[in-house]
């Protein structure tokens, strides 16, 4: 691993700290971490799904045939 230096306002390293004892982490543990989940949610590649995989399913409608059903359709935009 390299090393970095960071500035950070006083304010956030005490929350660090804090976070650091009741977690059981390093402070420098936690701010990989975080860098590190920073990065996988970045915008800036991957696919639509990679981006969006934590919405999945989220609005399950109950209608298997949803896609298909013009039935469905049939007031839609009215």
């Amino acid at each position: 691993m390299v090393s970095l230096t960071i500035k950070l306002p006083e304010a956030v390293k005490q929350l660090l700290e804090r976070e650091a004892r009741q977690s059981g982490k390093s402070v420098s543990a936690l701010i990989r971490e975080a860098v590190a989940v920073r990065l996988r949610k970045s915008t800036a590649g991957g696919s639509l799904y990679d981006r969006t995989r934590d919405l999945c399913g989220a609005g399950a409608s109950g209608r298997p045939d949803l896609a298909t059903n013009r039935e469905v359709f049939r007031e839609f935009g009215e």
